[in-house]
């Protein structure tokens, strides 16, 4: 049985974090880093079905939602060392990183910075249908004209079809995507920089953009427990089927949450050192 939800948070207005939503007695603080070109509001699918004890907190990166009159980041590094200043505060309770393919290498990128700075460490980094760092892009679709990228995001989940008929707002979400998915084809590091968290990383079983194979490859980023959890689905999973991601999670982090009822991942891999 899922916890009651309280509504939005309404302390002091921090414009990095634009989601916020608790459930009963909240014990783990959820920090969300969205796909390219999204904002805070693309977990708000995840709201109704958060488990007893979870606060989801969802970021909101510049040029996008309530910061759309901001410039749209353009360098990887500046945007993580900005991202940490702006969310410093939230990492006082117990926490957890999620990122979803862009904002899996955000998360990663903020949590060797956190380490540098001695700050406290979340209980876990959880990625999300994202290659590894140190594996290069198979495709630069950031370069891609507007028609052949707006093609290549509805064919592979990132952009439902039905908002097509909004065409001022996709002109404007193009603009937000691009940027990112020029940050997330650029970025890269030479070797595996470990961690030490656990890591843990989840994919969808049908994904095009991030194969389930290509996952086992963050193992080198933790010198903690380590762990792959495929589900069904694609590209976009963690949004068709938020009690299956939760589910997922409560798996990896058996002491931080509890599950939902129904869903179970299709299959995960035991934690490995």
């Amino acid at each position: 049985m899922n916890a009651p939800v309280s509504g939005p948070d309404t302390t002091a207005h921090n414009p990095w974090v634009s989601g916020r939503f608790l459930s009963a007695r909240p014990g783990l603080r959820l920090i969300c880093l969205p796909q390219s070109g999204g904002g805070a509001g693309a977990f708000s699918s995840w709201r109704p079905h958060l488990p007893p004890g979870v606060e989801l907190v969802s970021v909101e990166l510049p040029g996008r939602g309530g910061r759309g009159d901001e410039p749209l980041p353009d360098d990887f590094d500046k945007l993580a060392d900005q991202l940490l200043d702006g969310i410093s505060a939230e990492l006082r309770a117990p926490y957890a990183l999620f990122g979803h393919s862009f904002g899996a290498l955000l998360a990663y990128e903020l949590t060797r910075r956190i380490e540098r700075a001695a700050l406290p460490a979340p209980r876990a980094l959880l990625v999300s249908a994202s290659r590894a760092p140190h594996v290069p892009p198979v495709k630069r679709v950031s370069e891609r004209s507007d028609e052949a990228l707006l093609e290549w995001l509805l064919k592979n989940d990132g952009m439902p079809r039905e908002l097509l008929k909004y065409t001022a707002f996709v002109t404007y979400a193009m603009r937000a995507i691009r940027a990112d998915l020029v940050l997330a084809e650029t970025y890269s590091v030479e070797r595996p920089d470990p961690v030490g968290c656990p890591l843990h990383a989840f994919g969808g079983s049908h994904d095009p953009v991030v194969p389930p194979t290509d996952l086992d490859a963050w193992r080198g980023y933790t010198t903690a427990d380590f762990s792959v959890t495929v589900l069904p689905g694609g590209h976009a999973y963690p949004h068709t089927d938020p009690r299956a991601m939760f589910s997922a999670m409560a798996a990896a982090l058996p002491e931080q949450l509890s599950a939902p009822a129904a869903s179970r991942p299709v299959s995960t891999n035991p934690p490995q050192r």
